[in-house]
């Protein structure tokens, strides 16, 4: 775990935790976001996909729901929404030179380059490991020989280490051009990121440093690089970096960059000073891709930070996985984001039940359409829509509803998108609980490339929201907390009448973890 993360945002959920510890808080557990079964968790770490199965691991405190004594916790699924809680995979050692094991990655190493592979290949994890006593963080290397139940760590650990407090986050995957390892790994208070390559895991060479660019006025970890075929020029692919760290707004923030990996160095696409931002919410963050996918697809997942509100007995939950790519844009290549197709082909099965569905030429949103919505037992859905914009309207979804008779007003979160100002807005500025959003309660982005037709899908999961627009064009992740019974949603529209052309809610809250 981080010193930034620690900072602002586990300081401001350690101080909800003190204040709610003994409450337990069932209202606001996901049903299809990963958490732990119980106790702190942070940054997915060590993502690998081998035979049908999605690993997981994570930072996590096995012992207690506040951050500490970080460890990698560990869970699996073959649909990415029902996950089995696995033991501790990588714990804390307790000596003399005591470490956490912070992040990293794991990687499948088929043809046994490490030499620690019993019989088909092993994987291996690489690790950063936190030693205080010893006033570093240096990277280690781990094997497993049973599917990624036990590891055993090297025993001429560490593999890579400049002897320096802040050195971490290794992210290694195969590169077929050097037919070698390459790590990409973070100095982040020096807003920059180290290119090695191995062709063992064991011993590493540096090949360059990149930075500082982008945003840099808060420190840089989590890095990962990956390689993205663009959408609208199949014949084109282009290296995506991507790092984390505290954004402009204060709060958790990634941001990407574009270009192309010589064998050598990344060479950024735009200007140094070039901003391109992963998610546009407050709570996104730490997120890298798994390893190993069928087809190399790229599918990223990251955690959501819980803000000032604590919950119990667990804290933290990792976002919906999504699928990545890229676009060319009037402004450039951009990242998009969608739920992944693991899930989205199997909705109808995972869900159970759709809630509603409505797909015509033309959908007014009046007083009897609304009421030919059914309402969901709980607040977990998921909703995907479309409609044409039309100018001089604000129109969308009105979410987590409840009427509060003692002061007479409709508490809800509102979901839309500005057809003359071309942007999309979360606001939480009435929202049941809203003393708990210590964050900006309005979030808006503009939407550079608008289409003739919008398209929405809005991800409620007891207490996160992930609203993605147009193919992933632009996402807003946020954390909420209404209160049980607030299920209210509904269309809205202001000024001219937009025209819905499809709306669709699946009902989530009957998925059995």
């Amino acid at each position: 775990m981080k010193k930034w993360v620690l900072a602002i945002g586990i300081v401001c959920s350690l101080t909800g935790y003190a204040q709610n510890k003994e409450t337990a808080t069932p209202q606001w557990r996901p049903v299809y976001h990963f958490t732990p079964e119980k106790n702190w968790t942070n940054d997915p770490n060590g993502l690998i996909y081998m035979d049908g199965v999605y690993h997981l691991y994570n930072q996590q405190n096995p012992f207690e729901n506040k951050w500490g004594h970080m460890s990698w916790g560990h869970a699996s699924s073959t649909d990415l929404v029902h996950w089995q809680h696995l033991p501790i995979a990588l714990p804390e050692t307790i000596d003399k030179d005591s470490s956490w094991r912070f992040s990293g990655c794991t990687v499948l190493d088929k043809n046994n380059t490490s030499g620690f592979c019993k019989s088909g290949g092993c994987l291996v994890a690489i690790y950063t490991a936190d030693q205080p006593n010893l006033k570093k963080e240096s990277q280690f290397i781990a094997y497993s020989n049973d599917g990624g139940m036990h590891y055993t760590n090297y025993e001429n650990n560490p593999v890579l280490d400049l002897g320096i407090k802040d050195f971490r986050d290794p992210n290694v995957s195969w590169n077929e051009q050097l037919q070698q390892w390459l790590m990409v790994v973070a100095l982040p208070t020096e807003y920059k990121l180290r290119f090695y390559a191995s062709k063992n895991l064991r011993d590493w060479s540096l090949l360059s440093e990149f930075g500082s660019a982008g945003y840099s006025k808060a420190p840089w970890e989590c890095p990962s690089l990956i390689k993205l075929k663009v959408k609208n020029q199949p014949s084109l692919e282009k290296w995506v970096l991507m790092v984390s760290s505290g954004g402009p707004n204060g709060w958790p923030f990634m941001q990407y960059f574009t270009g192309r990996f010589d064998g050598k160095q990344f060479i950024n696409d735009n200007p140094a000073e070039t901003i391109l931002t992963v998610d546009e919410g407050d709570c996104f963050y730490a997120a890298i891709p798994w390893n190993n996918t069928p087809e190399d697809k790229k599918i990223l997942i990251g955690w959501l930070t819980p803000g000032a509100q604590a919950t119990s007995p667990w804290t933290g939950q990792m976002s919906v996985p999504r699928d990545l790519a890229l676009l060319q844009t009037p402004q450039g290549l951009r990242l998009t984001q969608t739920p992944s197709s693991v899930i989205k082909s199997k909705l109808n099965t995972i869900a159970g039940k759709k809630l509603f569905s409505v797909s015509s030429a033309k959908t007014a949103v009046s007083q009897a359409f609304l009421k030919t919505i059914p309402q969901p037992a709980g607040n977990a859905w998921w909703l995907s829509a479309t409609w044409v914009p039309v100018a001089g309207s604000v129109s969308g979804f009105k979410i987590a509803q409840q009427f509060d008779a003692s002061d007479n007003v409709v508490h809800e979160i509102t979901v839309g998108y500005d057809a003359d100002r071309k942007e999309l807005f979360v606001d939480k500025t009435n929202a049941e609980n809203a003393g708990l959003y210590k964050n900006k309660k309005r979030h808006v982005v503009k939407i550079e490339n608008v289409q003739e037709l919008i398209g929405m899908e809005i991800l409620f999961d007891k207490s996160s929201l992930e609203v993605f627009l147009n193919n992933g064009e632009k996402v807003i992740s946020t954390m909420v907390y209404p209160a049980e019974n607030a299920n209210g949603i509904s269309p809205f529209t202001t000024g001219q009448e937009p025209v819905f052309k499809s709306i669709e809610i699946w009902d989530m809250n009957g998925i059995k973890k």
